[in-house]
């Protein structure tokens, strides 16, 4: 041990007592002064956002479908409540081109109580005029009685679907059941049936128009299921994320009087696995030696969305032996030449979990950036609907054959007296999507890119908000002198204080 004067002459001398000594930097405060006001004034912008979307925006334009009339079927407190279906009076013309460019099937759409149950045209049910007719007239529209009219004129007038098929609500909307009999694609056990219009129809027709208007809600149904996922198994999630918390903290607590052994331990148990992994691998490659289509490649089988069928083929075991053979001898080599650094990693582990005894608090800190974060998605998920959902219902001419007026903003009040009606006969105005004219929807998409920039921003301040405090919580139990009597009573809000306001000391 080297005497005092030599160690001192050697390094340099003390410095003296100086209560007036503020430290090595003269000039300390907060830093990124502009960055911080031009972050503030986002936020307000952000909350400016929120308010008008929240204002503007209508969520059951995602939740309830929309008639033709833009009304929403089986809307609580409307006069469509107990109607909670979507029925199109004739799905076939779904299959146009038409849906993929415009998202908007090109038949009449009205909101009914229940789907239709068995087949039945217009001609018969108003050729009987029996308890069929009272039936079918719950599938026409409302504001005009068809009683005394011919099936032509309630035809022309697009009053009434030629026909019903037996069909089932799927995500509200009513689509033929089809099925299949005997390899046959069928509705109803019927393979072929009469349009009502004098011809016949088959169920291919039916399908391929039940698919595509089923294209204009799959995005939308998978986004709902996901969030029904949530909703229902957010207890499920949370207990995870509690037990995941008191694991950690045993392994934290373990790891300080256990290190050494602990990291020797997983790094034996990596090895071990891998090699298992290996020995694994091995044993379905020679399994599979001499089965059918097992010698294909995996060039020759190509992309395939079932992953099964890639484990049935030996050329994918070889691959998966041959990357964890790579991965064995690397971590053996890494073990090898840095066995020191493990060493040394060990005692900081060492270190730092003395460091996490003395400072308890900062392993619960990261349930409130989990929260925050939680929150930051929250506001972002709910504008975005909000935003999404903003705009006004939009009619447009529609007609199956060509018509000058065709796609046009029309208005389904006056439409029956227009001059769109008179020069394109067969036209319908017809609810097409949700927009509008004026500036807040011309500019919802720069909206919705604000509502994301943000969302990015907050959610990067929030996390390095938690890195920041948690290194100058750690920081006060590494500079004190003497532990824990230098640090602060509670390091981590001490932390939080300092680093909700003020960045690094400038220099």
């Amino acid at each position: 041990m080297p005497e005092e004067g030599e160690f001192y002459g050697k390094h340099g001398e003390p410095r003296k007592y100086d209560a007036s000594f503020k430290g090595p930097i003269h000039n300390r405060g907060c830093t990124d002064i502009v960055c911080c006001i031009l972050f503030i004034l986002a936020i307000l912008g952000y909350f400016a956002v929120g308010i008008l979307a929240w204002s503007q925006g209508d969520p059951r334009k995602v939740i309830y479908p929309t008639d033709s009339r833009g009304q929403f079927c089986g809307q609580a407190g409307t006069p469509l409540e107990k109607k909670p279906f979507l029925f199109y009076f004739n799905i076939i013309k779904c299959a146009s081109p038409l849906v993929l460019l415009e998202f908007q099937c090109p038949t009449t759409q009205i909101c009914v109580e229940k789907c239709p149950s068995k087949f039945l045209t217009l001609v018969q049910a108003h050729a009987l005029q029996n308890e069929d007719f009272t039936t079918f007239k719950t599938y026409c529209k409302e504001d005009v009685d068809i009683s005394k009219m011919s099936v032509p004129e309630i035809l022309k007038q697009g009053l009434c679907p030629a026909m019903l098929t037996p069909s089932t609500p799927f995500t509200r909307r009513c689509f033929p059941s089809i099925g299949k009999l005997g390899g046959v694609l069928v509705v109803g056990n019927k393979t072929t049936f009469d349009n009502g219009e004098g011809g016949t129809g088959n169920a291919d027709e039916l399908l391929e128009g039940a698919k595509k208007a089923n294209v204009v809600v799959e995005a939308r149904q998978v986004a709902m299921k996901i969030f029904e996922d949530y909703t229902r198994s957010w207890y499920w999630i949370l207990i995870g994320l509690v037990l995941a918390m008191v694991i950690s903290l045993i392994f934290i607590i373990l790891l300080r009087f256990l290190a050494g052994i602990m990291v020797w331990v997983m790094i034996v148990l990596v090895i071990l696995v891998i090699g298992y992994g290996i020995f694994h691998c091995y044993m379905e490659y020679a399994s599979l030696k001499g089965e059918p289509g097992a010698d294909v490649t995996l060039q020759d089988l190509g992309i395939q969305t079932d992953f099964t069928v890639y484990l049935q083929i030996r050329q994918t075991w070889l691959a998966f032996m041959i990357i964890l053979c790579i991965m064995e001898v690397v971590i053996i080599l890494l073990l090898i030449f840095l066995r020191k650094r493990v060493l040394i990693a060990i005692a900081l582990i060492k270190e730092a979990s003395k460091a996490i005894g003395h400072v308890m608090s900062s392993l619960f800190y990261p349930l409130l950036t989990f929260a925050l974060l939680a929150l930051v998605i929250a506001y972002w998920g709910i504008t975005a609907v909000f935003l999404s959902t903003s705009n006004v219902a939009v009619y447009k001419v529609f007609n199956e054959t060509a018509c000058e007026h065709s796609y046009n903003t029309c208005d389904p009040e006056t439409f029956n007296v227009s001059q769109e009606l008179k020069d394109c006969p067969g036209a319908q105005c017809m609810f097409a999507f949700y927009g509008g004219e004026t500036y807040y929807h011309k500019y919802l998409i720069a909206l919705q890119f604000y509502n994301v920039f943000l969302f990015f921003w907050c959610a990067n301040f929030v996390t390095a908000l938690g890195q920041m405090t948690l290194a100058g919580a750690f920081a006060s139990y590494y500079w004190a002198f003497k532990k824990p009597d230098d640090m602060p009573a509670f390091p981590v809000f001490a932390s939080l204080g300092i680093h909700s306001i003020c960045g690094p000391p400038t220099t």
